[in-house]
């Protein structure tokens, strides 16, 4: 994990690898921002101008590297846009930092320490920076440089021919060490991105490797390190107290699910959260099988899990004073002769039985369980988290997540947190109509319904399965857990941890007694 520190040191004198500034635009061209004036001075108040000249023009996410001039202890100085210049009397909002510091981070791959002369109003200033830096400040690298890391490479193998290693030390300039509230900040930052980064890591986990054992063993002996009980149910535990959605989904497969509880209290808590995840750690479809170039990425069906387990491992080392039970429902969906087949009914932990007209919409049958055992506790409210339906990404896109609830405002309040934190979310209905779409001649209730509306269907399902009474929300981030594209702000190619930072923020919330 990339080191983070506080420094009252003036950004000329500080001696790092690389200074960051921040660049905004302005209506004539690229404007610096405030943290930033030490070093225009030492470009003897030209650097808009050098900037403008090499064509950057402050908008959000570019960056451009200049060799810095004498007066500076850097060797380069790197531009980073923070996009439109703030309306008079307002700031850059957070979002806008988080990006930016994040996109400087990113460009900044392979350096050992740099300093981020970015700007630092407040607290939430510094929160915001230092989140972007460490989530821009990240790489999978654990299956790269093989031969180096055999020792094959012989004596004259180059050693810089492996991947670059993220940047090692990021020092914030302009906030304070010594105040309680940026000293809370950084530490806040530094817990819920180290956990952003581990659940990046288990995505991009090939599934050779993380199967439901394997997770299961990951989230035991983590909880275990910080002091939150843990329980597993493996295959005869699952069998014999009935879990069938579980195993209906799992059997298939000679990697056996897993159902893993995982329980932080605190002796001030008031309230009781539940948290319940996806987690498929590979979904071939089973024998509804998936076509190629709809099955390479689905490592990432395990997203929520991964979410879950890691937001659970952040409250606690936060020390948050409300109960949070984290549930991951573990199992690898694939055909073989002893997998589920369209046609079969299942009979699920809480007694309902359904038919499974598409062995590919296998996600909702291991969360019906895993809510339904969620529900036994009680606990004031469950909210799941799925990379669940394509349906949600043809509605929302690939930044977006779908936040779907049994209460209004339980659902509004977990948008505006969303928001909050940078998550990208939009509250979507749960239309009753659509449930006629999924009875079954046959059993309870079938796993499929009506093609249109999609997500919505999937969260019907899910909604029968959650006790009387219980408040809940439903977040389907299938377009946003694995971004396949180009990285960009603190966003990297591959798994992003969706969820995380909303969940640690409900969390925060309802210890708190803050919750809309």
């Amino acid at each position: 994990m990339t080191a983070l520190t506080l420094s009252t040191a003036g950004a000329a004198t500080l001696r790092a690898d690389a200074l960051v500034v921040g660049v905004a635009k302005g209506p004539k061209g690229p404007v610096v921002a405030a943290g930033a004036e030490a070093v225009d001075k030492a470009y003897e108040g030209k650097l808009a101008a050098v900037l403008d000249a090499l064509g950057a023009t402050g908008a959000e996410g570019e960056t451009t590297k200049l060799p810095a001039p004498d007066g500076l202890k850097v060797p380069v100085v790197l531009a980073v846009g923070l996009g439109p210049v703030p309306e008079k009397d307002e700031s850059f909002d957070e979002e806008a930092l988080r990006r930016a510091a994040g996109s400087a981070a990113r460009a900044l791959h392979g350096t050992k320490k740099a300093a981020f002369a970015l700007p630092l109003e407040d607290a939430s200033a510094v929160t915001a920076v230092a989140e972007g830096a460490l989530l821009g400040a990240y790489a999978f690298t654990a299956y790269q440089g093989g031969e180096q890391k055999a020792g094959k490479g012989g004596k004259d193998a180059d050693k810089n021919s492996g991947p670059k290693q993220p940047l090692a030390e990021v020092v914030l300039l302009g906030a304070k060490p010594r105040d309680k509230e940026h000293k809370a900040a950084v530490e806040r930052a530094s817990v819920v991105a180290t956990e952003v980064n581990i659940a990046r890591d288990l995505i991009n986990t090939p599934p050779n490797d993380l199967t439901p054992e394997a997770f299961a063993a990951v989230a035991s002996a983590t909880a275990k390190e910080h002091g939150i009980k843990v329980q597993v149910l493996d295959e005869k535990a699952l069998t014999k107290g009935g879990f069938g959605g579980i195993m209906g989904v799992g059997k298939g497969s000679e990697n056996p699910p897993r159902l893993v509880k995982i329980a932080y209290t605190h002796p001030d808590a008031e309230k009781h959260l539940a948290f319940v995840g996806k987690g498929i750690t590979y979904d071939s479809g089973g024998i509804s099988l998936k076509p190629a170039g709809h099955n390479e990425t689905m490592k990432c069906d395990m997203s929520g899990a991964a979410a879950v387990f890691t937001s659970v491992v952040a409250v606690a080392k936060l020390g948050l004073p409300v109960n949070v039970t984290g549930w991951l429902a573990l199992a690898e969906n694939m055909p073989s002769g002893s997998a589920t087949r369209p046609g079969d009914v299942l009979r699920m932990y809480s007694g309902k039985t359904v038919e499974v007209l598409n062995t590919d919409a296998e996600g909702r049958l291991v969360l019906g369980d895993a809510l339904t055992k969620a529900s036994e506790e009680n606990p004031d409210a469950i909210v799941d988290v799925a990379t669940l339906t394509g349906a949600m990404v043809l509605a929302l896109g690939n930044r977006t997540f779908g936040i779907m609830a049994n209460d209004d405002a339980f659902r509004t309040s977990i948008h505006e947190i969303a928001e909050e934190v940078g998550e990208a979310s939009w509250p979507m209905p749960l239309p009753a109509d659509l449930r006629k779409g999924m009875e079954s001649p046959t059993a309870d209730i079938a796993n499929m319904g009506e093609r249109m509306g999609g997500g919505l269907v999937a969260g019907l399902f899910l909604q029968e399965f959650v006790g009387e009474g219980i408040t809940w929300a439903h977040l389907d981030i299938a377009g946003p857990a694995f971004h396949e594209g180009a990285p960009y702000g603190y966003t990297p190619k591959g798994g992003t941890g969706s969820a995380v930072r909303t969940l640690v923020r409900l969390a925060e919330r309802t210890a708190t007694g803050d919750l809309g």
